[in-house]
C-alpha cells in the first residue's frame, strides 16, 4: 500500500469560493494534475496524496489564496498557469507577477502581466528604446504594449501615441470591401481601437485623436516622417517586408519609444516574400537598447482552449520542420 501524506491549510471562508471556482472546477484541476484528493474541512482544505504531490498542490493553493486576498478574481487561466509554475517549483512567482500593475481600464480593472513571460516583456519595454514582442496569438503582446503607451502618454513621458499596422489581406482582398480607403483600412486597425477604448475610454480617445495626439494609421503612412517624442507601436510586424521594416525603424526620432509585435507563424505575405520581422531578428539581435522578447504558448492568457490550440500548432510545426530537415539531409547524402 502506498504511503499517503496529509496536509491541512487554512483559507478564510470569503476566499474559499474564489479558489474553488464554479462547480469546484479550479480545485478539480489541481486534484487531477497533481493526483491528490482535496476536501473542504471547516474553514480549511485537507490535501491527501503522495508527499511530493501534496506539497506542490498545497503550495499552489496557497498562492491562489494569496492572489484572492490581493483582490483578484481567480480565473481558469490563473489556475492553469499556477499549476505549470507549481510543476517547476516556481509558483511563488505568481505574487511577484501580480505586483506589476501597469494601469487601470476605464471600468477600474487593473491591467497586469499574468505570466513570467509577460512580466519580462513589460520590464523590457520599460528598460529599452526598441522592443520586439514575438509570440503566438493571445499572449498579450499588443494589449500590454498599448497599456504601456497610454500610461507613458498620461504621465507626459511622451507627447503622442502612434499605432500602425501593415495593411495586408489575410486571405481576402481589400478591394472587395465597401467604402473609401479609410473604411477599407479600418478593419485592420480595429484591434488597436478596441484596446484604446477599453484602457483610455472612448471620450478621451476621441479628444486626443482630434488633437492629433493619438494616431492610428497603416504603415505606408509612416514613410518620409520623423517621429520624435512619441510612443510608437507597430503591430502584426510579421506582415512587413524587410524594406518596410527598415523604413519604419529609421523613422524613430529623439525621445521616442518603439514596440514591434508579431507572430512569425501567422504571415500573410505572398509566397516567397521574406518577412521584415524575421530579418530584423537576425540583423538587430546584438544592438544595445533593442530587446527581443519571445512569448510562448505558456503565456497565452485567452481561453485555455486557445493555449491548447497554440501548443498543438507549435508541436505540429516543429515536427514538420524536423521532417523537412531530414528529407533535405537525405537528399544531400544521395
Amino acid at each position: 500500500m502506498e504511503n499517503k501524506t496529509e496536509i491541512s491549510i487554512e483559507i478564510p471562508a470569503e476566499h474559499m469560493r474564489n479558489i474553488f471556482g464554479l462547480y469546484d472546477s479550479h480545485i478539480k484541476k489541481i486534484e487531477e494534475d497533481f493526483h491528490v484528493s482535496i476536501a473542504n474541512r471547516s474553514g480549511g482544505l485537507k490535501i491527501i496524496g503522495e508527499e511530493e504531490a501534496v506539497k506542490k498542490a498545497a503550495s499552489v493553493t496557497k498562492q491562489l489564496a494569496e492572489l484572492s486576498k490581493r483582490g483578484n478574481v481567480i480565473q481558469e487561466q490563473s489556475v492553469d498557469y499556477a499549476i505549470i509554475l507549481g510543476m517547476e517549483d516556481k509558483e511563488k512567482e505568481l505574487i511577484e507577477i501580480d505586483k506589476e500593475c501597469i494601469c487601470h481600464t476605464v471600468s477600474g480593472k487593473p491591467v497586469k502581466p499574468k505570466t513570467l513571460g509577460q512580466k519580462q516583456y513589460v520590464e523590457a519595454i520599460r528598460d529599452n528604446m526598441i522592443v520586439f514582442g514575438l509570440g503566438p496569438a493571445g499572449t498579450g503582446k499588443t494589449y500590454l504594449a498599448m497599456a504601456m503607451a497610454i500610461t507613458a502618454f498620461k504621465n507626459e513621458e511622451v507627447g503622442r501615441i502612434i499605432l500602425t499596422r501593415p495593411a495586408i489581406e489575410a486571405g481576402e482582398k481589400l478591394g472587395f470591401l465597401p467604402g473609401d480607403l479609410q473604411s477599407k483600412v479600418d478593419p485592420y486597425l480595429r484591434p488597436l481601437y478596441d484596446a484604446l477604448y477599453q484602457i483610455m475610454g472612448a471620450e478621451s480617445f476621441t479628444k486626443n485623436m482630434e488633437k492629433g495626439l493619438i494616431e492610428v494609421a497603416p504603415l505606408a503612412y509612416m514613410r518620409g516622417r520623423t517621429l520624435d517624442n512619441a510612443y510608437i507601436i507597430l503591430d502584426e510586424a510579421q506582415n512587413t517586408t524587410p524594406a518596410q521594416m527598415k523604413m519604419f525603424l529609421t523613422r524613430i526620432g529623439f525621445g521616442s519609444k518603439v514596440v514591434v509585435t508579431g507572430d512569425a507563424s501567422q504571415k500573410d505575405l505572398a509566397p516567397g516574400t521574406k518577412s521584415g520581422l524575421d530579418v530584423a531578428a537576425r540583423v538587430l539581435g546584438r544592438i544595445d537598447d533593442i530587446a527581443f522578447c519571445n512569448l510562448t504558448s505558456k503565456d497565452v492568457v485567452r481561453h485555455p482552449l486557445v493555449q491548447k490550440i497554440v501548443k498543438a500548432y507549435e508541436d505540429y510545426e516543429a515536427k514538420e520542420k524536423n521532417h523537412r530537415s531530414r528529407e533535405t539531409g537525405n537528399g544531400r547524402k544521395r
